[in-house]
This record gives C-alpha cells, structure tokens and sequence, in this order.
C-alpha cells in the first residue's frame, strides 16, 4: 500500500501498464483515470477484506438497506478524501505529468438514482462506513440508469445515459454470488399442504460490489449491485443455426432490459411488468444472499434457529420499491426453510422496517392484482393471507375500526381497478416505519397512516434526513472548509458537525466576514467558468447567485421560479437607466431533470430556456438579470453549483415535500434559503434563525381550505401574477404554445386545472419575499452574517446524526470497528 507520492505515482504507471485498457502508447487524463483509480482500488480491496474478516469474526447484528436508487457521484475525489490521501495523489500524479482536477473530470457519474431518494441512500452509505457500523447497502447495476439530459430547441431531449460504456473501476465482480430469480410460473400444492413454486422462466442475479470507504476509519462496506443474466443453457443452438437468432437468445434479451433502464416507462403492460420485475429481482436476490450469509454462520451446537434471525439481519425498505421483500423472504421461510406461518411471519416483521418517503397519491405505489397474479402468482397468495389475517385481527381486537377497514387493508378489490396497497402491505408487515421530517412524520401520522396508529401507536417513528458534509462541504468547497478549520481551531466538525456551532460566536468578525466572502467568490468563480463552458452564457460573479436545482415536478414549483423571473424582467424593462442601477443584480439558475413523459414538467424546462435566451441577449437588462437553465444535472454538476450558491429556493407547496436534501446541502454551503414552510426546511429555520430565513407561503394546515376555496371560486389573482402570465402570453418568449401549462394555474377545478400546487396562491407573498433578498443582499455586512449563521446552524443535518438514530432506534446495531 502506496504512502509517498513516488511510491503511488509507481504504482499508477504499474497499473498503466500491466491493468491495460487501451493500447500501450498512450497516457493521458482518460487513461491516467483508469489508473489511478486502480491503484487507489487496491488499497479498498484491502480495507475492505480485513472489514468483513472483521464483520465475520465479529458476528454482529448487520442492516441491509434495500433502494432502487443510489446517486453516488464521482467515487475518486471521495476516496481520495475519504482515505486522506488527497495531497499525496496530487503530487503523485504531477510526477507523471498530469493535474489531479484534470484526471478527476474524466470520471463519469455513476447513473444508478434520479433523485434525492437515490441521493440520500449514498448519504446513508458514507455515514454507516464511517461510523464503523456493519451494513450493506443492496441495489441494482443499470447499464443506462435514468438519461442524459441535453436542451435543444424543442426543451429537454433524452439520450442513453454512458457511463458503463467504457467499464467502472470500481466494481468487483463476484462470479461466485449468483442466484436464481424466477418469474412466471404456477404453485404446486402437495399432499402435506406445503407449497412450491415452479415453472414460468429463471434468470439469474449477479453481485457487483462497489467499496464505500468510511472518513479516516479502515472500515470500508459494501453496495452491492445485482445484474440479470442467462446462462448458456438458454441459448438455443438448434434454433440459432435454423436461422431464429432471436428466439434462440430470448431468455438473454429479457434478462438483459431487467437492469437497462431505471423507472422505465410503464404506461403499457409490457412496461409495468417491466418494473413489477426489476422491484422483485433486487428483493428476491437480496434476500437471498442475507439467508445465505445467515446459514453460512454456524453456532456451535450446528445451524442456528431461524428465531435468532432477527436479531443477525435488519432489512430497511428505502420507499414502496423494495415492498416484495415482504412475501419474497415468507416465501423463503415457509417453501424453502420449511417454517410455519407464524414462524414465518414473526421473523418477517421482526426484520423489516419501511421509511415512507412521499404522501403523493402517485407515489404511493398500487400494482395491478392481475399483473401481480401473472409474474407473482405464489406472492400474491401470501399477500392475500396477510390482508385476510390483518382484517381478522381488526375485527376480533378493534371492531370500532371495522368502518375503516376498506381504507387500511392492502387489497383494494374496486371491480374496474383492484390494486395491491403496497405502502399499506409495508405498514401492515414492519416493526417500524419511519417518515424523513418532523412534518412529514407528523402528516403520515395525523393524516395518510392516521388509522394504523390507534393500532400500532408506537410503530412511526420520524428520522429527519441528513447529508454527508465530507462529500458536500470538506471536498466541494475546499476554501470554505480551511477557513472553518482554521476559526474552529479544529477539523472534527467533520465528523461532528454540531462543532460549527462555535462559528456563532465570530459571525460579527470583521477577519471572518472577508475571509468568508472571498471563499464564496473562489466558488462564484468557478461556477461562472462551468456555466460559462455548458451553455455558452457569460454571468457576472458579483450578482446575487439564485439556485433551483432538483427534479422538474409541478409540486417543486420551479414554475413560480420562472413566472417570478418574467415579472422582474417585465419590470426591469419598464425602469429608466438610472432605476435599473438601483436594482440587486441577480442571476437565476434552474438545473433538474424531467421524467420522460411528464409533459407539463417538460413545458417548465422549455419555459425557462426559453426566458433565458431572451433576458440573457437584451442588451438594456442583461446586465441586471440573466436566467440560465442548467443542464444534465447530477451529483458532479451539483458539487459545483451548491458552492457557488447564495440564495437557493425550496418552494414547494406545504406539505408536499417529504423531507428535501439538497435544502440541507445549500445551508450547509452558507447559502441563505427561500422557502415555504415545507419538509425539512421547518427545522433548518428553527436550526439557523427565523431571521435567517427568507419565508413565504400558505403553510401545509392552510392548504386543503386554500384549495377548497378555489373550487368555490374565491380566489382572486394578485394582478402581478396575471401580468406575468399575460406577458408569456403575448409571445414575448418565442412562438412556443404555453397556454397548456398556464391554463393549469387557472380555472378552479378540473384535471391540469385549479392551479392544485398553488402557484397563484403564494405569487404575492413569494414576490414581497424576492424583495426582502434584494434589500439584504446590498447590505453586504448582513448578508455575510447570515450566511456564516446558515452554516453554524447546518449540525443537524449530518447524515451521521440520522443514521446513529436509525441504528439505536430502528435497527439496534453497534459499532464494529476494524481494530
């Protein structure tokens, strides 16, 4: 293991040489990346074996988190940081004649999440490693994942997403971790009355493993990523040489789109099966590789008792998703182990807990019963065995919840739609569920779960969400990291983040305010440069830098973003010169992808690069304000905008976002927040001071009125938001036809009317907001404050914090540290 910057750069070139993946002759960023990457693999390789010899030898109590997404980022600058080697790297690479940014940029983003569900699972993963805790996470390997996003003139174009096109580094494939997942197929019943399921068709899981190394801690966990695939076995030769090449590798296709896309569409059959496939095949591989690994250990009286398994394995459910891990590990436990019901289902609730991450009705997944029955038939037996024993248990224990029942129980057997509940089958089958904010954990438990309280009353639990400050503070914003160091007089705020609370006490400094500024222009800087590089728009560094960034969706509002910035264009335009150069300059950028076929979400990106290209060309404005749509956002594109932030907007309609991370992310960076008072940014206003906060809007016990009064008809529209409309209306933005996408603001009820998010409903308050910002922002002193303040108050929102609370409260697992 390399530890002086000769001995790594020899064993970069060694890799260079001897681990090729291009012809010999060449040596530049791309294959200076491959290498380094390698050298730094080895020394995870070996972090990692002496962790799980120690996770063996150890026997501890382990949790499994299952998610459908992981948004990892660039793995090198992580374990470089993580490993904290970075200064040994930097030299070592200037040795062979190459800048370490330079070698950094030519690794593409791993394409395995959307958004913040994907991203807070690698959140969780960075903090279960460095807290030394033993944990997998499990998910599976796309080879596309979600798309590339480009801005043409029709808006948002989706391309294949390349980042296997090449090969990642950092996997490990693990030939001999291979199980079979069957869909299809019949139930056998035998004589006894034991069950099997037969027949239908067989692929099989592949692991991949990816290191997750912990902060300077040798513990280094794994994700563990499952690819589909067929064997030779299936290929049929007769067929291929009579000619029929694809019948003859038709179990290899269907294995194969398994893992090629995240979130395919499934507005047709073959594409709900699709996911209804994807789902099961991370739960049922998961599932069986944990009963592998539990059976493998032995006591010392032989095999141990199924009884003892919950307290070997915890399985956290990341969402609706990973539901099937429900009836899958039944299944398991009842056909394959032979255990009783009861047996079965004791162990089953015993390991699995859920955290529910949205109250969106379309969110909240409903499969189909018919397509469950086709590719599930087994597990819907014993779903419908659970759904038969939990309305038993109502009606013998709680008949005054009998009225109820309807709502609670998992089957909904509507003649013209029967659907599986499957956030009820999580809440019916968990010790625990948990939601991801104060709020949000008090409306699942007044409001979406309220009937299962007087049930369980002490199964919900709230886990306020949190992120990981090496990966977004200590390696995005270097500067501001060494001024915190330097007035902290410490770095353990890395791993103890409540220690920045001790900047409070220098917030009026004079030294720490100009030193603080000048870290965020550093960062304004290279914001400009990237900007300037991805959409060809020149942005002035010293005006107020105003961030959106997160996945387009109508309840996000970045569509109240962009009618605020066609108001204050209006304005702007209708100013003198000598009123202009009052104004606080601004630049608005929006950044965030839009689900393929989420038209109204696809109007949103249109409209803003729309505004964008009229604002940033007039000549008598652009000076005062320009408004850039970002492209392609992703972890990497986010390191660079969160830092270069000022001002960034949370402004969904209360009670409509679950939790938000990136919000923690910006006030961590010193960046001020715009915002409603909406999932966690009800608690990062108390953390950083009211004061602090610029807020706005109906609060989420105000909106069922608010929208109760619109289909009344007595909402009456500030004139400002009616000009702003009346103003796109007028083909001032191009021929492009908005009115499908204002006509959704307007109106009092009626599907894609009714303005639902209430986007009309906040204007006025959301603008007198944009106001305050401007008068704060001149007043240079203050906002600096602020923005120290932001970060002091940013201690709660270490992921650390969630996941210590998730592995006392929830999954009762300790520490294990490698010694």
């Amino acid at each position: 293991m390399a530890e002086e910057p000769t001995e790594i750069a020899s064993n970069i070139s060694y890799h260079a040489q001897y681990s090729p993946h291009f012809s010999p002759f060449k040596f530049e960023p791309e294959q200076a990346f491959y290498a380094t990457a390698e050298s730094l693999r080895d020394r995870l390789i070996q972090q990692w074996n002496e962790t799980y010899r120690h996770f063996h030898a150890s026997d501890p109590k382990q949790t499994y988190y299952l998610s459908m997404e992981y948004l990892q980022g660039r793995a090198l600058t992580n374990a470089i940081g993580n490993l904290d080697i970075r200064d040994a790297y930097t030299d070592a690479l200037n040795k062979l004649g190459h800048e370490l940014e330079e070698v950094v940029e030519q690794e593409k983003d791993a394409a395995l999440g959307n958004g913040g569900l994907g991203r807070l699972a690698s959140c969780f993963l960075d903090s279960m490693a460095t807290l030394n805790l033993p944990a997998w996470g499990y998910g599976l390997r796309y080879r596309y994942g979600l798309f590339k996003q480009r801005i043409g003139k029709d808006g948002q174009e989706e391309t294949a997403e390349d980042w296997l096109e090449k090969f990642s580094p950092w996997e490990v494939v693990r030939h001999d971790t291979v199980f079979p997942v069957r869909f299809f197929g019949s139930v056998e019943v035998h004589p006894a009355g034991s069950r099997k399921w037969v027949g239908g068709e067989v692929v099989q899981a592949l692991a991949y493993d990816v290191p997750i190394p912990g902060y300077k801690t040798k513990n280094t966990i794994s994700l563990r990523l499952w690819e589909a695939k067929a064997g030779a076995e299936d290929f049929n030769l007769f067929q291929f040489n009579d000619g029929q090449y694809e019948s003859a590798a038709q179990l290899h296709s269907r294995a194969q789109q398994i893992c090629a896309v995240l979130y395919p569409g499934d507005a047709t059959e073959g594409g709900k099966l699709l996911r209804l496939k994807q789902q099961f095949f991370l739960c049922s591989a998961s599932l069986q590789d944990i009963i592998f690994r539990f059976k493998e250990r032995k006591d010392g009286k032989g095999l141990r008792e199924w009884s003892e398994f919950p307290s070997k394995v915890a399985v956290q459910l990341n969402d609706t998703h990973p539901t099937l891990a429900i009836p899958e590990l039944m299944r398991l436990l009842m056909d394959d182990e032979g255990l009783g019901w009861d047996e079965a289902w004791d162990v089953t609730t015993r390991t699995i807990s859920y955290t529910n991450h949205t109250v969106l009705p379309e969110a909240l997944e409903k499969w189909s019963q018919a397509v469950m029955w086709k590719l599930l038939p087994r597990h819907m037996e014993i779903i419908e065995e659970i759904d038969r024993r939990f309305m038993a248990m109502i009606k013998s224990t709680l008949p005054d919840l009998e009225s109820k029942v309807s709502s609670m129980c998992i089957l909904d057997n509507n003649p013209q739609k029967p659907v599986v509940r499957m956030a009820n089958l999580c809440v019916v089958s968990s010790h625990t569920v948990n939601g991801v904010a104060q709020l949000h954990s008090d409306i699942l438990k007044a409001e979406l779960f309220a009937d299962y309280v007087s049930v369980w009353p002490t199964k919900f639990q709230n886990k306020t969400n949190g992120i990981t400050p090496r990966r977004w503070l200590r390696f995005c914003s270097p500067e501001l990291s060494n001024i915190i160091t330097k007035w902290l007089k410490t770095d353990q705020w890395v791993t103890n983040l409540d220690l920045l609370t001790g900047l409070r006490q220098f917030a009026d400094d004079a030294h720490l305010q100009a030193e603080w500024e000048s870290a965020k222009m550093a960062n304004k800087e290279r914001l400009t440069q990237y900007i300037k590089q991805v959409t060809g728009v020149s942005i002035d560094p010293s005006s107020l830098f105003d961030i959106q960034v997160k996945r387009i969706h109508e309840y996000k509002r970045q569509l109240l973003n962009i009618l605020g910035a066609v108001y204050r264009y209006k304005k702007l335009k209708a100013m003198s010169p000598e009123e202009r150069k009052k104004t606080t300059p601004r630049t608005i950028m929006i950044g965030g992808k839009a689900f393929a076929t989420y038209t109204n979400a696809k109007r949103i990106v249109k409209l803003v690069d729309d505004v964008g290209a009229v604002v940033n060309n007039d000549l008598e404005v652009n000076s005062y304000l320009k408004v850039v749509f970002v492209p392609n956002y992703n972890v990497s594109v986010a390191e660079m905008l969160i830092p270069g932030s000022e001002l960034s907007q949370h402004i969904s309609t209360a009670g409509m976002e679950a939790s938000g991370t990136s919000n923690m992310k910006f006030a961590l960076n010193g960046c001020l927040i715009i915002g409603t008072l909406d999932g966690a940014n009800v608690e990062i206003r108390e953390e950083v001071g009211e004061e602090n906060f610029f807020l706005f809007g109906a609060t989420a016990d105000e909106v069922p009125r608010l929208r109760k009064e619109r289909e009344n008809g007595l909402f009456k529209p500030d004139p400002r938001f009616e000009e702003a409309k009346q103003f796109i209306r007028s083909g001032a933005f191009g021929s492009y036809d908005y009115n499908p996408l204002l006509e959704s603001l307007e109106g009092n009820s009626g599907f894609g009317r009714g303005d639902y998010f209430l986007v009309g409903q906040d204007f006025p308050s959301y603008m007198d907001a944009q106001e305050r910002v401007d008068e704060a922002y001149k007043d240079r002193k203050r906002w600096i404050k602020m923005s120290i303040l932001s970060t002091a108050g940013s201690g709660k929102f270490s992921s650390d914090r969630t996941i210590s609370q998730y592995a006392k409260e929830i999954w009762k697992i300790e520490e294990c540290r490698v010694p």
